[in-house]
């Protein structure tokens, strides 16, 4: 029997010139949700005159990133980030991409990540034993730099803080320029517009991209493995035998360092929270981290036994998805749950709401990592849980993400135990990426 196609989704109603912008400027993450649960899992919404739908239901998701993939472009928001990442993985399209992706998945390869564990262990200890019992810290800030440090060394084989600290400057004016881009009102003016936002934006790259490319022009002149990511980029090659140029070495790193260090941050920064809101949490990993570590540093084999605190970190993105929202643009006429959608429509997948539906997961407001513990992933729907995104398109950062993340949570509650400053705003600040709204100021007590 053929399936009956409706002529539209649901949807509220909007403002003919802004469309929902007033809405999801006010409470971006809390209108979304609502809409889901007043019309449904197939809801329309429009970003000023751009008709978009948003979709929460995990078959659904995996027609657009997977089963029917190549006819759903990245679309219009992820053209908004091409002045600061260009042409890189998070951006690129089609044939384009695929080559990209062929040529950058050995310097992901397990081997390569693991020995980075070392790294990622001693620039945490450095940075840990700088605090003091007693002090309001705001660990956001701190993370933000850990990781920076920590991508900088795996990337260019380069402590970066020590050696250009005009990058801790410039990066988070970039981030800080891409975010208002996307949320502000400058985001109905067109491209060529010159907006406070962009032209900030473009000065923050203006002071990047000399360094990076610095660092390529000696990587290639030396022509040394260093057993860093850049080494493995610069020496990947086609079928062909055809390279990265300089160009595409830019992009790719340039996306490595602004998208891989603040997702991983924003995943510990909202894991401390949690433990701290979750004593009985809290006291499990605390027992599991002195268990298995015995006081000394961690190394890449204690991964393997720190199940509970790998729960901890799968349960926060659940919560606090660092990649809130993904975005793709119809390419040719295409249904989705039952309605017909033409080229250029967007579809705006928000993992934020997939992940807390009671139909995945018991008590869905709640943390509980301990919910990891017993197979839950291997019982869901695909698309259920999925911080990662998914399909051919799955961050190919994953792995590296999640080492990061258990070294350096495993690392923190070893030493410290933080508890949340009072008279926070914990309203979390959708963008780009999930951030606090005020950073995390956090009260440290040494263990």
């Amino acid at each position: 029997m053929a399936t009956v196609v409706s002529p539209g989704p649901p949807g509220p109603p909007g403002n003919v010139l802004l469309g929902h912008l007033l809405e999801l400027s006010r409470d971006h993450l809390g209108f979304l949700h609502e809409c889901v649960r007043r019309y449904g899992d197939v809801v329309a919404i429009r970003f000023g005159r751009r008709s978009v739908v948003v979709i929460n239901e995990p078959r659904d998701v995996e027609y657009v990133l997977v089963t029917n993939q190549r006819n759903f472009s990245k679309g219009y928001f992820y053209r908004l980030l091409g002045p600061a990442i260009g042409n890189g993985l998070l951006t690129s399209e089609g044939t384009f991409w695929r080559r990209q992706r062929r040529l950058a998945q050995p310097a992901f390869h397990h081997q390569r990540i693991n020995a980075y564990a070392e790294t990622m262990t001693d620039f945490s200890q450095e940075a840990l034993v700088t605090w003091r019992a007693g002090e309001q810290r705001n660990v956001h800030d701190d993370l933000m730099r850990l990781t920076l440090r920590i991508v900088g060394k795996t990337l260019f084989g380069a402590d970066i803080e020590a050696s250009a600290p005009v990058v801790g400057r410039a990066l988070p004016r970039a981030l800080a320029a891409m975010n208002t881009l996307i949320t502000g009102p400058e985001f109905v003016l067109p491209g060529g517009v010159p907006t406070p936002s962009r032209i900030r934006l473009r000065r923050a790259v203006a002071q990047l991209d000399p360094l990076v490319f610095r660092l390529i022009a000696q990587r290639r002149e030396s022509r040394e493995d260093n057993g860093d990511l850049l080494s493995a980029l610069l020496r990947a090659q086609d079928e062909d035998g055809g390279q990265m140029t300089d160009r595409q070495l830019r992009d790719e790193a340039m996306t490595i360092v602004l998208a891989g260090h603040e997702t991983t941050a924003l995943a510990l920064t909202w894991a401390l929270y949690l433990l701290s809101q979750t004593p009985v949490a809290r006291a499990t990993i605390e027992a599991e981290v002195d268990g298995v570590l015995a006081g000394r540093t961690p190394r890449l084999e204690d991964v393997a036994h720190l199940p509970f605190t790998e729960a901890v970190f799968l349960e926060t993105m659940r919560l606090y998805p660092p990649a809130f929202g993904i975005g793709r643009e119809v390419i040719d006429r295409c249904e989705i749950g039952g309605y017909q959608f033409e080229p250029g429509t967007g579809v705006y997948i928000v993992p934020w709401i997939i992940h807390r539906d009671p139909r995945w997961f018991d008590e869905p407001e709640l943390f509980q990592p301990a919910r990891w513990m017993d197979g839950l992933a291997k019982r869901l729907p695909r698309f259920a849980y999925f911080p990662f995104g998914g399909g051919p398109r799955l961050c190919i950062g994953q792995q590296f993400a999640m080492l990061e993340g258990i070294v350096i949570l495993s690392s923190i509650v070893q030493r410290w135990r933080l508890d949340l400053a009072p008279g926070q705003d914990m309203t979390p600040k959708p963008a780009i990426t999930l951030r606090p709204r005020n950073g995390m100021k956090m009260t440290v007590s040494a263990r």
